[in-house]
């Protein structure tokens, strides 16, 4: 009984465990940019001005990396770089138009600028991008984000 409690608790922790950015695709196997390291830290630790700069040279460095782009899009969204912030998450969806993070992120971003609309385009095409029809963490994410928009709208 008390093993079948350890294990239990531990996998609760293991669940309960966020990070600042969630759905930011885990790194690539093999050596990592180090621009993109320091700027994935500089995000967890809630500093989006260090993350602006290392990301930017991140982008120079990778500039077809959608998750580079994405990750500075956030970094600059959270900053309240709101243009900069749409220009780097178009920019990661014509490198990969199935990108589920840059469009929830996008999705996020059109709501800070009342767009919901725009914020629900995102949402359907998560829909279209998810594995099972709409079944991921992302589209739940920003289904949620777009509901309580709606309540606070109300």
């Amino acid at each position: 009984m008390k093993l079948l409690l350890a294990v239990v608790t531990l996998v609760v922790l293991l669940l309960t465990q966020t990070r600042a950015f969630a759905d930011l695709p885990e790194p690539k196997a093999g050596p990592q940019n180090p621009n993109m390291e320091a700027g994935r830290k500089a995000i967890d630790a809630n500093d989006y001005k260090a993350a602006v700069g290392h990301l930017t040279k991140a982008v120079q460095e990778l500039p077809n990396d959608a998750d580079a782009h994405n990750m500075l899009g956030y970094s600059y969204r959270k900053t309240g770089a709101f243009d900069k912030s749409m220009e780097h998450y178009q920019r990661a969806l014509k490198i990969d138009a199935n990108h589920r993070s840059a469009h929830e992120y996008l999705g996020e971003l059109y709501l800070d600028l009342n767009q919901m609309g725009n914020a629900e385009k995102q949402l359907a095409a998560l829909k279209r991008a998810c594995p099972l029809l709409g079944k991921c963490e992302e589209y739940d994410d920003l289904k949620v984000a777009i509901d309580k928009y709606k309540e606070k709208t109300k």
